[in-house]
Formats: structure tokens, C-alpha cells, sequence
């Protein structure tokens, strides 16, 4: 363990997020995700939900200010509804670390799994909320505290 560092972190995805560049993205995917089938790189978080990973990612992490929105999450299929607490809990999160973060964005499902292919990793949760996906675009990192 490391001081400032939470235990959610494994060595993998501590070395992941060190490794990621400006406007690579990770996916926080819950637990039904196809992540083996559309993630290039996979690492495993199972067990973990996602507004804890959050807090614990969100102070070492610079979301992207030069896009629409650094947050990605899949759209409901028609038919389908979303429940609002699930953002509420992940936006909770975020305005904790980067209060300023627009709003996040919703895309449609296949528009998300091709997204994915092209992200840096997924790891892949034990979030168990339907349309519990999400999308972080990395920012540029300052070179001095937030």
C-alpha cells in the first residue's frame, strides 16, 4: 500500500492510469459488460463499484477540458429506462474531485461498444446497475496541484 493512494487500486490499474496520455480514455464497465469481446486492454476491479473507483481515480486523474463532455455513458435502448440514481451517485463523485465537469454524455449502446474498442483499457466492475457504463476522457495533467 502507499500513502494517499486507495487500496481500491491494484498495482495494474495504478500503472494504467500512469501509463494513459491526454484524450486516451478508460471504461469503468459494470459487471454485465462485454468487455473481453470489445476491450483492446481488460483489467479486472470485480467486487468494486463504480463511485468508489471514482472517488478514488477522480484525485489522480485531470478530465479533458476540451471536449463536450470528458463523461460518456450508454444510452438506454428504446424501451428501456434509465435510473436516475445511478448518475446522481457517479456525478456525486465527480463534482467531489472536478466540480466544473460538464454534464455527461449519452451515447447509443453500439456507439459505446465501438468506443470501447477504441479506449485505452476497461476494467471491468462489479457494478451491478443496468446502463451502469462510464467513460472517462483523460485531460492534460498540470504540472502543479489542481
Amino acid at each position: 500500500m502507499l500513502l494517499g493512494i486507495s487500496p481500491l487500486f491494484s498495482p495494474e490499474l495504478l500503472a494504467i492510469l500512469y501509463r494513459m496520455g491526454h484524450g486516451d480514455e478508460i471504461v469503468l464497465a459494470d459487471a454485465h459488460f462485454p468487455g473481453e469481446t470489445y476491450g483492446k486492454r481488460v483489467l479486472r476491479a470485480d467486487g468494486l463499484k463504480i463511485p468508489d473507483l471514482l472517488d478514488a481515480i477522480l484525485p489522480l486523474f485531470v478530465l479533458d477540458t476540451y471536449v463536450e463532455s470528458p463523461l460518456i455513458m450508454m444510452a438506454a435502448v428504446a424501451g428501456d429506462q434509465l435510473d436516475p440514481a445511478v448518475e446522481t451517485a457517479y456525478r456525486q463523485a465527480v463534482d467531489k474531485h472536478w466540480p466544473n465537469t460538464p454534464p455527461i454524455q449519452r451515447i447509443d449502446r453500439f456507439d459505446f461498444y465501438e468506443r470501447t474498442r477504441q479506449a485505452f483499457v476497461a476494467v471491468m466492475t462489479g457494478e451491478t446497475a443496468k446502463y451502469g457504463n462510464l467513460i472517462l476522457k483523460k485531460g492534460v495533467t498540470p504540472t502543479s496541484a489542481k
